[in-house]
């Protein structure tokens, strides 16, 4: 298996093992990735997993993106349905009520960035480099790296990353918004869980609201985003983790949250 699951303590670790292609994505590999996020959505459902992080294997790339042959002489059916798999992968992703990290430590290019940009957050180290180079092969991104990234980093920045294909090095990257922040070398793993420890001391329940209504509010106009803001407020105050929170500030104590 190219994409390995392991679940401990909390914490999913998603890690690309195929090193020797710099863990680029093939169809196969999608597939296994498809399968290793209904794990996932499992293991939430169960309370077993809080956080998501997502690694590649050795020390070069985190994804290096797509396997480029086998994309090619394909019937235009199945390049349509290429991306679809790829979207719905990466959308799963997404959706997932639990914080996600990208652990970018090498190469994220093509579809290995737009892994990254389905993810709540990204790390990089210092030596990271990153891009959406489909245009230098006259192709453009088609797993959601044309949508994704204007709406984290802004239509101007997007449209010049993607219509160049230059590559952005992790300085540049944090200063834009595409990273959240630049880490130190060391073990993927270890810097993901430093990196959601702080997040996950909270409710994961109050976490899926507030990113619900930020991302649902940016897509509609500023009234009807304080609308879903109010809905999923109201909401907030009905669970058990509100009542503790409140609760446990009032009695000057620690809450103890059950993620409802």
């Amino acid at each position: 298996m190219s994409v390995e699951l392991s679940i401990e303590n909390g914490l999913a670790l998603i890690k690309l093992n195929r090193p020797k292609a710099l863990n680029a994505l093939s169809f196969t590999i999608l597939g296994e990735l498809d399968a290793a996020i209904d794990q996932v959505s499992q293991a939430i459902a169960k309370g077993t997993a809080r956080g998501l992080i997502f690694t590649g294997e050795g020390e070069k790339s985190f994804c290096a993106g797509a396997d480029i042959t086998e994309l090619m002489g394909r019937p235009v059916l199945h390049e349509h349905e290429g991306a679809r798999i790829g979207q719905a992968v990466f959308s799963k992703i997404a959706s997932l009520n639990i914080p996600s990290v990208a652990v970018i430590h090498g190469y994220a290019f093509g579809g290995g960035l737009e892994l990254a940009l389905a993810c709540t957050f990204r790390v990089a180290t210092a030596r990271a480099k990153m891009g959406l180079p489909e245009v230098k092969l006259g192709l453009i991104p088609g797993y959601g790296g044309t949508q994704r990234l204007p709406r984290l980093i802004g239509e101007g920045r997007a449209l010049d990353i993607i219509m160049s294909g230059r590559t952005v090095e992790a300085e540049e990257a944090e200063r834009i918004g595409l990273v959240n922040r630049i880490v130190a070398d060391g073990d993927p793993v270890a810097i993901g869980q430093e990196y959601l420890a702080p997040y996950l001391k909270h409710s994961l329940a109050a976490l899926d609201f507030a990113r619900q209504a930020i991302l649902r509010g940016m897509n509609t106009t500023l009234d009807e985003g304080l609308r879903i803001e109010r809905d999923l407020s109201t909401l907030a105050y009905q669970t058990a983790d509100a009542k503790e929170g409140m609760n446990a500030f009032v009695e000057k104590r620690t809450a103890q949250f059950k993620d409802h």
